[in-house]
């Protein structure tokens, strides 16, 4: 099954646009530990696509795309998002530059998977992306649980943390 270049390219911007609105739905909610953790929890079930012998990559390519999108594309996304504290509620603060780093790293991966396209299947590229994506989304979920965690250490004597609020959980 192949698609157009131009359906490709309509998908990639609707899913931009999907995460960009996800994302600004996400910064006015509380932080907590379950929601760091649960959406790379969540993408892991999408490994299951190498079940698929079509979407296998060679090992050492699975591992220079996770190493990519964990020590280099995730970077940005640290640097641009800030845990804080408000009131008794930990919430996430984005720098005003966060959406066009979303931007600019959905550019680089568009631009490389169409690249890297042409040298593997489609089913294999998109096996690729997703292992880069994973890397990216469990490096930055890392740095904000051992954010939160130090932002909780920080304040263990709130009143809310000692009655066991649902905001500032362990």
């Amino acid at each position: 099954m192949s698609f157009a270049p131009s359906t490709s390219a309509a998908a990639a911007v609707f899913g931009l646009f999907v995460v960009l609105i996800w994302r600004l739905r996400e910064g006015r909610r509380p932080v907590t530990i379950k929601t760091i953790v649960i959406p790379p929890v969540g993408m892991a079930t999408g490994f299951s696509m190498f079940f698929v012998p079509a979407f296998r990559v060679h090992w050492t390519w699975a591992l220079a795309a996770f190493l990519v999108g964990s020590l280099l594309l995730a970077y940005p996304l640290i640097r641009t998002s800030r845990l804080i504290l408000e009131g008794d509620t930990v919430m996430v603060r984005r720098s005003k530059v966060f959406f066009l780093v979303v931007l600019v790293l959905a550019a680089v991966r568009y631009l490389a998977r169409d690249y890297i396209g042409t040298m593997i299947s489609l089913e294999q590229t998109a096996g690729l992306f997703f292992i880069l994506a994973f890397g990216m989304i469990v490096t930055w979920r890392t740095s904000m649980y051992f954010e939160y965690k130090k932002l909780f250490r920080s304040h263990a004597g709130l009143a809310g943390a000692a009655s066991g609020s649902p905001a500032i959980s362990k």
